[in-house]
């Protein structure tokens, strides 16, 4: 891979380990970094913080990362252990770190590895950051100084987990003696990744019952990609309904996201969550702010939002555009479509354990388990469901359909009108009764991603099925174009 072909996606660097994201790479993306930070600031700055999650070679790439920093002459705190993404990004706020790097992939599939930046300000680089980072990749070789050297003369030093002053910021954020204080049974899936027993830690104690699935080291992720959706989290689902549990939360790779199950064995999805979320600091709470969503999120978002008073803006999909607005503006929440949730008073980043626990907050203070809630949330704002499908294509391919459904869309979806096409990030078809269908390409991984909300679980699955033929057409009409362009 050239420099010119690292390319930094709606939430940093990822490749394929070996393939794209090999250590000479790594060595090119720190050196970029580097030489950013020596251009905006100097070397007598605070520490670049270093951590890593729990895929393969994670911690060996963290360590080459902290080399070609030392090799720089800027000062590394690499952790002792994998951690979350958001507890590097809690403690790059919290010790006014000068960035902090995250070794991890997210939620993509287990071959895949990544490279996440932080700002100071505890959350993703800013698009600005980011592309002037982009500016300098191979612009110089990477200096890097051995591992042994850098820690004997101070550069790399080793730093402790944040735990204990992370708690004590979700305490100050979340009633947790409520929560300890339920008859709850509540069973926490973090899918083999960093989030590990986190949440357990923080409720030990009470009334409440929690028990952690899946929690060890397992860079396979059991065969499924840590991603918390519905085909992923057989474990779960089988979990919740055994023990009778009255909730199932699950985290994603690195432990950002957040997804649930419900006591009735239903999957609580972040369509579902976000809403109830708003709704909560709103009516229960009495907080006013803005609302953010990405282009994906719910209708619901709107539709709650109106009803408290509360202005909406709608960001393309990526967290660190939410992030943006919540450092400029008095934005109460945001949250996008694969489950990432930032709270006003915490940090401008998602968080799954803290949304998890203001989830629960949420639950227990309306005295509702997690299908009653839904049901309530639909009697008042109206039903939608949601359905997200993934499919594997190249990615030029995969923006010529998009762009081919942005120039000529069709006039009816299913049987449904088209009344209007939105294109903020890939194609939307808004349908008559606030049904939709959106068309994009990922920003991270060779992947065409078909999201449907609808009013009906079967308009639902209407909608979708016909998008994906749709899709399936277009494809065929872009090879046939192809192969006879190369004919000519």
């Amino acid at each position: 891979m050239t420099p010119t072909a690292i390319r930094f996606g709606t939430d940093g660097w990822r490749g394929r380990i070996a393939e794209d994201f090999t250590f000479r790479n790594v060595e090119i993306v720190a050196q970029a970094l580097a030489d950013y930070l020596r251009e905006v600031g100097s070397s007598a700055d605070p520490p670049v913080l270093v951590g890593y999650d729990r895929r393969f070679l994670s911690e060996r790439f963290a360590a080459r990362v902290a080399e070609v920093l030392a090799g720089n002459g800027l000062r590394v705190g690499l952790y002792r252990r994998d951690l979350p993404t958001p507890l590097v990004s809690f403690d790059v706020h919290r010790r006014q770190a000068r960035a902090g790097v995250v070794i991890t992939a997210s939620h993509n599939p287990p071959e895949f590895n990544g490279f996440k930046i932080k700002e100071s300000f505890g959350g993703s680089a800013r698009p600005e950051v980011t592309a002037a980072v982009e500016a300098w990749l191979g612009r110089s070789q990477p200096r890097r100084r051995p591992f042994e050297h850098a820690e004997a003369e101070g550069l790399i030093q080793w730093s402790d987990p944040p735990d204990e002053a992370y708690v004590q910021r979700l305490r100050a954020l979340v009633d947790l003696e409520a929560i300890r204080r339920s008859d709850w049974h509540i069973i926490v899936d973090p899918m083999h990744g960093a989030a590990d027993r986190y949440l357990e830690r923080v409720l030990g104690g009470g009334r409440c019952r929690v028990e952690t699935i899946r929690a060890e080291r397992d860079p396979l992720f059991g065969g499924v990609n840590p991603e918390p959706m519905p085909q992923n989290l057989g474990a779960l689902f089988e979990a919740v309904r055994v023990a009778r549990a009255t909730i199932g939360l699950a985290h994603d790779g690195d432990g950002d996201r957040l997804a649930a199950v419900g006591e009735d064995g239903s999957f609580l999805t972040p369509h579902q969550i976000l809403p109830l979320l708003v709704w909560h600091l709103g009516r229960e709470r009495g907080e006013r702010g803005i609302v953010v969503r990405t282009f994906s999120q719910s209708v619901l978002v709107d539709r709650i939002a109106d009803a408290l008073g509360c202005p909406v803006r709608v960001v393309p999909i990526g967290f660190k555009y939410i992030a943006d607005l919540m450092l400029t503006e008095e934005v109460l929440i945001g949250g996008e479509e694969s489950g990432g949730i930032g709270v006003r008073g915490y940090l401008p980043e998602r968080d799954g354990t803290f949304a998890g626990l203001l989830l629960l907050e949420a639950l227990i203070a309306r005295g509702e388990r997690p299908s009653e809630a839904v049901r309530a949330l639909w009697r008042e704002f109206g039903e939608f469901h949601y359905r997200r499908e993934d499919l594997h294509m190249l990615v030029e391919p995969g923006r010529e359909i998009v762009a081919r459904l942005t120039s000529d869309p069709p006039d009816r979806v299913a049987g449904f009108r088209v009344v209007d096409v939105q294109t903020l990030d890939g194609t939307k078809l808004l349908l008559d009764d606030a049904s939709w269908i959106l068309f994009r390409q990922s920003g991270t991984e060779p992947v065409l991603r078909v999201y449907v909300e609808a009013t009906s679980v079967l308009k639902r699955d209407q909608i979708m099925e016909a998008g994906l033929a749709l899709v399936g057409e277009l494809s065929s009409r872009i090879s046939a174009t192809s192969e006879g362009g190369g004919n000519g």
